[in-house]
């Protein structure tokens, strides 16, 4: 049932489902799948800054298991751009023995010093996030692809808390009008929220939709690669169409899952948006997607610069100008609320009481607001030079894996969805 056009754009669902599942989507997995967008370095023992919390989540598949430092390449880890034969050889012992994921846990002072080169803008005014101190001790190198992002048990009242803080505190919403489906409330089958959501600024509902759509986006992920088996001999993981139903069906959900469903489609938008704008960025000769093997990087580029043209070559993109567009003096105002309040949602993350999901929070939110940061980046993008430094505008690596990453994420839920939809035709 979620077909036709999207609100606040000049887009429609048929168009967006053809174009990834056809044509971005086989291209980005083959590029989260390179060394270089493989390894995230994330602090996962950052405390909740927000309400003391021990509630960890103790079920195994919650887990994110340390490895060697030596299972990540060295190119990523020391950040040198040198070219030499052999750095680039996983260890093999981490990938076969540890199957769950490979951290790095013990950085060398050099190491760690180097790395801090990466850094360097972090910490810069236009950022869109809290990012982690990867710098820290307690910062590791995560393989995401042995910590795929699926049904973990991480649920009840620990994870309603994180959205509802996410919600309640932090998408502009006043007090008084709640949230449809919000639980105990009497609900009016969400009118109040409507006309509430209706009749505030295109920023706002902006900034609540990219919410409901990354929320959407993860359960799709859940509902996708769920428990369905577990024995001694082994686990099986595929998609529960009952637990999608529960989440999406218009029926059960009251007219609500159809909406966040378009809210998906919506950030999507905005995401492909981002990578539409950041092309001359990564265009330069000088930029490398370094891990220490020069063909793959070479190759990996090449691919790299091939899904930000088709990224370009979408026909119906979304218009950010008609974002902060009024006075000037709001505009600004109305852009810091909204880079202060995302800020707030990377932090949240660090409460989140499963590491798994942690990791995929934290990735997911730097990714978006790496977005956003692009997007309201255009004038710098434009003046990068050809050769050299740019100063007015760098990304460093941490938010390029993590751009790409979370665009993955949002691409793969288009297309699980595509999934779901067949299953649930076969079963009429």
């Amino acid at each position: 049932q979620v077909t036709g056009h999207l609100d606040d754009c000049t887009c429609d669902v048929e168009t967006i489902d053809a174009f990834n599942n056809y044509k971005l989507f086989p291209r980005l997995n083959e590029l989260l799948e390179s060394d270089y967008f493989r390894y995230y370095k994330v602090n996962l023992k950052k405390p909740c800054p927000f309400w003391d919390d021990n509630s960890h989540c103790g079920m195994r598949d919650c887990a994110v298991q340390p490895c060697p430092s030596d299972g990540v390449p060295d190119g990523i880890r020391s950040g040198r751009h040198k070219y030499s034969e052999g750095a680039n050889n996983l260890d093999e012992e981490c990938e076969e023995a540890r199957r769950l994921g490979a951290v790095d846990d013990s950085l060398s002072k050099e190491t760690r010093q180097a790395v801090l080169r990466w850094a360097r803008h972090d910490d810069s005014s236009d950022s869109f996030c809290e990012a982690d101190d990867i710098s820290s001790p307690d910062a590791e190198y995560v393989d995401l692809l042995l910590n795929p992002e699926r049904y973990t048990g991480y649920k009840g009242p620990d994870a309603w808390k994180i959205w509802n803080s996410i919600y309640e505190e932090n998408c502009f919403k006043p007090q008084n009008v709640k949230r449809p489906l919000a639980s105990g409330r009497g609900d009016d089958g969400g009118h109040t929220f409507y006309k509430w959501l209706k009749g505030v600024c295109v920023e706002k509902r902006a900034f609540y939709r990219l919410i409901s759509g990354l929320h959407a986006s993860i359960n799709i992920h859940l509902s996708a690669r769920y428990l369905l088996q577990d024995t001694w001999s082994e686990k099986k993981w595929g998609p529960n169409v009952t637990e999608f139903q529960q989440r999406f069906d218009e029926v059960l959900t009251q007219g609500e899952g159809p909406r966040r469903l378009k809210n998906l489609y919506f950030l999507y938008l905005i995401e492909l948006r981002a990578l539409s704008k950041v092309l001359p960025f990564f265009e330069r000769p000088g930029f490398q997607l370094y891990t220490g093997n020069e063909s793959q990087d070479a190759e990996m580029k090449h691919l790299l610069l091939e899904i930000l043209r088709l990224a370009k070559s979408f026909p119906l993109h979304f218009d950010e100008n008609s974002l902060f567009a009024g006075n000037k003096k709001e505009a600004a105002k109305l852009k810091e609320e909204f880079r202060l309040h995302f800020k707030n949602i990377s932090k949240i993350m660090d409460c989140v009481g499963c590491f798994k999901c942690r990791l995929w929070g934290k990735l997911q939110t730097q990714g978006l607001g790496t977005a956003l940061k692009i997007l309201f980046s255009e004038n710098l993008i434009e003046k990068i030079p050809e050769s050299g430094p740019s100063y007015g505008f760098q990304l460093t690596r941490q938010e390029i894996v993590a751009l790409f990453n979370a665009f993955g994420r949002v691409s793969t839920s288009v297309k699980e969805l595509e999934n779901f939809r067949n299953l649930l035709k076969n079963m009429r």
